[in-house]
């Protein structure tokens, strides 16, 4: 993209590695009796030559305040994660935790707080938590400063974020969005990190989102050893191309196929007078619909569990987000499940549907 600056080292040089058009703001759902159209933005990804960081080009939409609730998965993984960070060492007996909030990360201070440290707000702390905070910083270098300033001689950053591995290697274009300014490899973060005097010290892969990574984070003027999982996670992230814009691009070529089968599925689906909603109207279900131009004669609804999502429709469609009783009373053939990680919690949560759930995405090429 002509005059992009780098969001992390300033650099010009780089390329566009994935380019959506036009598209309506994924976290803003217009009331449903808006009849739009709703306005469009350029969205697409550059990848920066100098230090491999893959951002969000342009970004001219305004960020509004996410509706959803916090999954449980979300939640379950982020006990997993202190668990596993206490085990280390990297908790227990530190004095202070505080967090940069997110709209997707939840909050991890009261499990935090059962190890023993008091929880701060705002203040220097011993520990800091971000999980998938630091992506929705528009300059990435002036948000790790901002967590700099926070962090206690000696201190701890915890910092999760999801793997741009397992986004390429999954096809998931669709975690492109408006507001998300970084999609992270460890190759990308190391000098994000170095020019603020950081290091990764530590690192911890969980299933969340189909790749999820954890670093603990320090300065490296305390000297605290490296461990070897962060030389492994660098290599497996140079293994797997997370520095080739080739490779990155290849996720351009997963639009059209994701798009082409979401509308062959609803289509053979409606045909063969089989009724189909949707479940979870996050953004990739946003952007996805948005993308493919799906409209309520394929997708009549799409029910979701965040009461300030109710009442209201997808954005860049006419598709209504209705309420989880709603679906249920409507008794479909078929669930489209938009989010694979609330498989487990939905199953438990409607029994009723046993057997209907469908994922939102295609089966891997064979």
């Amino acid at each position: 993209m002509r005059g992009h600056r780098c969001r992390a080292c300033g650099g010009r040089r780089g390329t566009t590695i994935l380019d959506l058009g036009k598209q309506p703001a994924a976290d803003h759902f217009p009331p449903a009796d808006d009849p739009g159209p709703d306005p469009r933005f350029a969205l697409s990804m550059w990848w920066c030559a100098d230090c491999h960081l893959a951002q969000l080009a342009a970004d001219d939409t305004s960020t509004e305040e996410p509706r959803g609730l916090e999954p449980q998965a979300l939640v379950l993984q982020a006990r997993e994660a202190l668990a596993r960070v206490a085990a280390a060492g990297l908790l227990d007996g530190r004095k202070s935790v505080s967090e940069f909030p997110s709209p997707h990360g939840g909050s991890w201070l009261q499990d935090a707080a059962a190890y023993g440290p008091t929880v701060v707000a705002d203040v220097v702390a011993d520990v800091i938590v971000d999980s998938f905070g630091i992506m929705h910083e528009r300059d990435q270098a002036v948000g790790i400063q901002r967590r700099v300033e926070r962090l206690a001689p000696g201190g701890v950053l915890l910092l999760q974020y999801q793997s741009l591995d397992s986004i390429v290697t999954q096809g998931a274009w669709n975690a492109l969005r408006h507001g998300h300014f970084g999609y992270y490899s460890l190759l990308s973060l190391q000098p994000l990190l170095a020019q603020e005097g950081l290091e990764a010290v530590r690192a911890w892969d969980f299933d969340l989102y189909g790749g999820t990574v954890l670093l603990a984070v320090m300065r490296t003027t305390d000297g605290y050893p490296v461990h070897r999982s962060v030389s492994l996670l660098a290599e497996r992230d140079r293994a797997s191309g997370m520095s080739d814009p080739a490779v990155l691009a290849s996720l351009q070529g997963q639009v059209d196929r994701h798009i082409a089968w979401l509308r062959g599925d609803l289509a053979d689906r409606r045909a063969a007078g089989r009724t189909v909603l949707g479940y979870g109207a996050a953004s990739r279900a946003a952007g996805l619909l948005a993308a493919a131009r799906v409209d309520a004669t394929l997708l009549p609804a799409v029910a979701d569990a965040g009461a300030g999502k109710q009442g209201r429709r997808m954005p860049g469609t006419d598709i209504p987000i209705v309420s989880p009783e709603q679906l249920l009373r409507a008794d479909p053939d078929d669930v489209l499940l938009f989010l694979p990680d609330l498989l487990p919690e939905v199953e438990r949560s409607f029994p009723g549907l046993a057997g209907r759930w469908r994922p939102g995405e295609p089966p891997p090429p064979s």
